[in-house]
């Protein structure tokens, strides 16, 4: 018996309850929200979890005493729990979640190993959850979803496979090389997302005269890309793309170093997007490029704080002392989005209840607008992505310029793209 089916079985023993003339307990009217939240907080993607603390503490504090839910005010629990960058890990505590700690709504965020298999319990317990940060296709269809189906309790935003290739292809283009493109794909849910010989990067870089070298499915966490290194070097690589974790791109950037390849534009998805990571490189990070889904100079505001981008990147380096990094846009954003809807709920009892409002939401973000309404499939919406470079400033410091910003021109450029040296 699933989690639905065990509140339906106590509702009715409620109603059972009521008609023989017994006292209910009117504990509903005030009873405390629960929202179960999972990320990697420890592991090779820890470094997504960075601002978990510091945007959790700030909807703590803005949420106060309650939020109102038709007409009362009720008390929000948020319950932390860490995946440790494992797809077993991740299930298993959301789990924990549902069947121990009963919440109300589940959270998670960090690539498909941490949003895919949380949905996934969601979906089979019958408890609303909302997630973001992995592109649509690998939380969608690496969920076997179906878009003349969709789920009933799942919702998802983030942009997708085709926004990053255009992107990424954008990036290739506005250098001059010789179009030969090596690939840099593990075997996980992403890498084979983006490998997909029908959804993926291959057909589009064909279509658009980029030529593929592809060394197949690396593990994570390998020590050695000599292999990956000297085939792009014997078919003349001159752009690395992938989606790598940050240790294997560290590890793979500095071997190339050690053996004499010089790419002259590299874009690797993950790795790329943390400042942190940028300033473990030093030098060999200037000019790196890579997707951008959010920016401290994000057009957008907070619909729960009013907070401008700015203000939400200020605020996070004043607490931490440390960088802002893309993910705190979107983990702001999917709180953003869980107190709307719960705020719309009619009943905050009810899985039922909750899930339709969640994808009744027509919400501008920090990240822009969510609207599960739009697409592309049921239980999706896509938010912007716009393209990005890396410059190392004389004291060591990473800074992150915008580039370039196809469809999305309310997103403004800072600088132009450049091979990297």
């Amino acid at each position: 018996m699933n989690r639905r089916k065990l509140l339906k079985s106590a509702a009715s023993a409620g109603l059972a309850a009521g008609a023989s003339g017994l006292a209910l307990p009117a504990y509903a009217a005030s009873r405390p929200i629960k929202i179960g939240f999972v990320s990697p907080q420890t592991g090779p993607l820890a470094i997504f979890a960075e601002p978990d603390n510091h945007v959790l503490n700030t909807f703590r504090k803005q949420i106060g005493d309650g939020i109102m839910i038709n007409g009362s005010k009720h008390p929000v629990e948020f319950i932390v729990k860490d995946s440790q960058s494992s797809s077993n890990r991740a299930s298993t505590v959301a789990q924990e979640l549902i069947f121990e700690d009963e919440v109300d709504l589940l959270a998670a965020t960090s690539t498909p190993d941490t949003t895919n298999p949380v949905a996934d319990q969601a979906e089979l317990n019958g408890v609303p959850c909302i997630t973001n940060d992995t592109p649509w296709q690998p939380h969608f269809f690496g969920r076997q979803g179906d878009p003349a189906v969709g789920f009933d309790y799942t919702y998802h935003f983030f942009w997708g496979l085709e926004d990053i290739v255009e992107v990424f292809m954008a990036q290739w283009a506005a250098v001059s090389t010789n179009k030969v493109v090596g690939a840099m794909w593990p075997n996980d849910p992403d890498g084979n997302g983006w490998a997909h010989p029908e959804l993926g990067f291959p057909p589009v870089m064909a279509a658009n005269g980029f030529e593929l070298v592809d060394t197949g499915r690396y593990q994570n966490l390998s020590d050695d890309f000599s292999a990956q290194i000297s085939a792009f070097k014997n078919a003349g690589v001159e752009i690395v793309s992938g989606v790598m974790i940050p240790p294997d791109f560290t590890t793979f950037w500095t071997q190339a170093a050690q053996q004499g390849f010089n790419p002259k534009v590299v874009n690797v998805g993950k790795a790329s997007e943390f400042p942190q990571a940028m300033a473990a490189l030093g030098d060999r990070a200037d000019g790196l490029s890579v997707e951008v889904w959010w920016h401290r100079t994000s057009p957008f505001n907070s619909s729960f704080t009013g907070q401008t981008s700015a203000d939400i990147a200020d605020a996070f380096e004043a607490d931490t002392g440390a960088p802002s990094t893309m993910p705190l846009g979107f983990k702001h954003s999917l709180f953003e989005v869980a107190l709307d809807a719960l705020q719309r709920t009619e009943d905050p009892t009810s899985p039922e209840s909750i899930a339709k409002a969640i994808g009744e939401t027509k919400l501008d973000t920090c990240v822009g607008r969510i609207d599960f309404s739009a697409g592309p499939v049921p239980n999706i919406a896509k938010t912007p992505l716009v393209g990005g470079q890396w410059t190392i400033d004389s004291k060591g410091n990473p800074h992150l310029d915008i580039t370039l910003n196809l469809g999305h021109t309310d997103i403004a450029t800072t600088a132009e793209m450049r091979p990297i040296g």
